[in-house]
């Protein structure tokens, strides 16, 4: 059964001459979660980050000794909380999470709407822009969610799978379609999927008039 580990809040900080909120420190008893996601958790760049279709990043504990085996030069740092996750849940990873998926935790109930897509900020976390591509390879990516009903929740909840839409892609799926080369009938497939984000559906039906990767 799926569950989670760990919940993670961050404020906002300049490091190296950037405002982010990458840094998330791990969060005890329930925590209020809303459609712009958790109670003391906050958007460092609103411009790429946050808002409904981004409000709680949920990450999966098994990719953890997967990476410090592929990245044993990042060992130290490849530890919980270093892909500024919201969420730490075991039991389910990018195969088994699908658009559409509305999972209960605690008293909120949340719904998988797309992967995360890595940009500069791993990068400088890392000091190592080599990892942006290497999640993109892996595939172990995470994913975002928006919130259908706000509640609590907190680290040691079960996560109960309450709805999958037929046809629901896996996040595995997605990434697969969007990064690796796509015809235009599967990308015109993937801008149709039920529950994806907007803006990556969007990106999908522009792709599949000239099929290309997403690019990063």
């Amino acid at each position: 059964m799926a569950h989670l580990v760990e919940v993670r809040t961050g404020r906002v900080e300049t490091r190296n001459g950037h405002r982010t909120a990458y840094a998330k420190a791990p969060r005890d008893g329930p925590i209020a979660v809303t459609s712009f996601g958790l109670d003391g958790d906050e958007v460092g760049n609103r411009r790429v980050h946050g808002g409904p279709d981004k409000a709680v990043y949920v990450y999966a504990a098994a990719n953890y000794p997967r990476w410090r085996a592929d990245h044993p030069h990042h060992a130290a740092r490849l530890v919980p909380g270093a892909f500024g996750e919201n969420l730490l849940v075991d039991g389910l990873d990018e195969a088994e999470a699908h658009v559409g998926d509305r999972w209960r935790a605690g008293t909120a109930l949340l719904e998988i709407c797309q992967p995360r897509q890595p940009c500069s900020t791993l990068a400088r976390w890392f000091g190592d822009p080599a990892m942006v591509e290497a999640m993109v390879r892996n595939g172990r990516s995470g994913w975002y969610c928006r919130v259908v009903e706000e509640g609590v929740l907190a680290a040691g909840d079960s996560l109960m799978l309450e709805h999958r839409p037929q046809g629901a892609w896996s996040i595995a799926a997605v990434l697969k379609a969007s990064y690796a080369p796509a015809g235009a009938d599967e990308l015109r497939a993937l801008a149709g999927a039920p529950g994806l984000a907007a803006s990556w559906a969007a990106w999908a039906g522009r792709a599949a008039r000239a099929p290309a990767p997403k690019p990063l």
